[in-house]
């Protein structure tokens, strides 16, 4: 069973003048961490909310755990932090933990059992009777967290989870996503630190203007490219000269090569014609594309093509 599955999603607005999600197909395994990329006006809180139940699609279908969107059981596995949660400032984190669990029909000793794992958890126990006004933007992401787990769901979707959360902090939240993950459990996180989203997730998607327009692991995302580093000894000039033929691409960078070639047999022949010359190669270096990088990319490409 997929943790949740959108076939043909559509959904306009303003009187179908605005279409906020054109035709969104994406199948999402159980058990993963998965993330949903795209530029601000992609669709991407529009797809949160459909798939809470809280938008309904104007065509196509969605599911979540095998039921359909509408089925109101589901939202018992669900849990979900907003990306601009305000809580009451006059109640403590402990107090807002009992309420969400009461919220979410947790009963009286399991609410108990949650609320001290969790502010364990997330390191909020010592602050868990201070009032909401006296926290900070990372603290009140961390009790946010807790908040989207008091009911033990088996998916949660996580909106900008560690914004605002100082580097410490966002290292803390990603361990915590990554020991949930081994509980089996399915994180959906939306998030504009492209460099969190390639540290932990397994899947993304790439939504643009309403469209997917990408849907792949990270390791396809950032796989070594054809280019390379090459780190050798200092060569006479005509030895340099030499390498240029073989390569679709070259430049000298800071007393090393980057080349660019067109396969792993060229970068053999470089190599070899470099041993044949007695020059030392200190390092042969594969340059690999960052999230970032392909993500800009795609969107270029998918610019230039519309």
């Amino acid at each position: 069973m997929l943790a949740f599955e959108t076939s043909k999603l559509t959904k306009l607005f303003s009187r179908k003048k605005i279409t906020a999600l054109n035709e969104v197909s994406l199948p999402v395994e159980q058990g993963i961490i998965f993330g949903l990329l795209g530029p601000n006006g992609a669709g991407k809180t529009t797809l949160i909310k459909i798939l809470l139940g809280i938008l309904f699609p104007t065509s196509g279908a969605a599911t979540v755990l095998g039921r359909p969107i509408n089925d109101v059981s589901v939202k018992e596995k669900i849990g979900y932090l907003p990306e601009n949660h305000n809580y009451p400032d006059f109640l403590s984190g402990g107090e807002i933990l009992d309420f969400y669990a009461k919220l979410s029909g947790v009963g009286k000793n399991r609410r108990i059992e949650n609320r001290a794992r969790l502010l364990e958890l997330v390191e909020m126990k010592e602050w868990q009777h201070t009032k909401i006004k006296k926290y900070s933007k990372g603290m009140r992401q961390r009790l946010g967290l807790a908040q989207a787990m008091i009911n033990d769901p088996q998916i949660l979707f996580l909106d900008e989870p560690t914004d605002g959360v100082d580097p410490i902090g966002r290292k803390h939240i990603r361990d915590i996503l990554i020991h949930l993950k081994e509980q089996g459990k399915t994180i959906f996180l939306n998030s504009h630190l492209l460099s969190e989203v390639e540290l932990i997730c397994d899947q993304v998607a790439i939504l643009d203007k309403g469209r997917l327009i990408h849907s792949g692991t990270v390791a396809d995302l950032t796989s070594p490219t054809k280019t390379y580093r090459l780190e050798t000894a200092k060569v006479a000039e005509e030895i340099a000269q030499g390498i240029k033929p073989l390569t679709v691409k070259m430049e000298q960078q800071n007393g090393a090569f980057q080349i660019t070639v067109s396969s792993l047999k060229k970068l053999n022949a470089i190599i070899d014609y470099l041993r044949d010359q007695q020059v030392d190669i200190k390092a042969i270096v594969p340059h690999k594309h960052s999230l970032e990088e392909s993500f800009i990319e795609i969107l270029k490409k998918e610019d230039e093509h519309s």
